[in-house]
């Protein structure tokens, strides 16, 4: 059974929504983009952090365990993604949405 959290970011991706919550004790404003689970079967988000607090620069790609983000909500606003891969993502190994996909090809 897939957490609240999942569901959340999930529904997040599909309606190009913002999120907002706390991962590892900071403030976050996301843009998810891929999610599912990673190696080690742990639900897992990939997602373009614009805002809020990080160890880093930003904006960035993230990749958040969703078992250790709390607060989530999301949100309307601008939609932000990174600019071009360098490098193949290995954050989330099984992939159930990933926007570029499952929701873009749609249209």
């Amino acid at each position: 059974m897939l957490s609240r959290t999942y569901t959340l970011f999930r529904d997040a991706i599909l309606a190009e929504q913002q999120v907002t919550c706390v991962y590892e004790g900071r403030p976050r404003e996301l843009c998810p983009h891929i999610i599912g689970t990673n190696k080690a079967g742990e639900e897992a988000v990939l997602a373009w952090q614009f805002a809020g607090e990080s160890t880093g620069s930003l904006p960035q790609w993230r990749c958040l365990k969703l078992a250790n983000v709390s607060g989530a909500r999301a949100r309307d606003g601008c939609w932000h993604e990174g600019g071009s891969h360098r490098t193949t993502q290995t954050c989330v190994n099984n992939i159930d949405i990933d926007i570029n996909v499952h929701v873009r090809k749609l249209r």
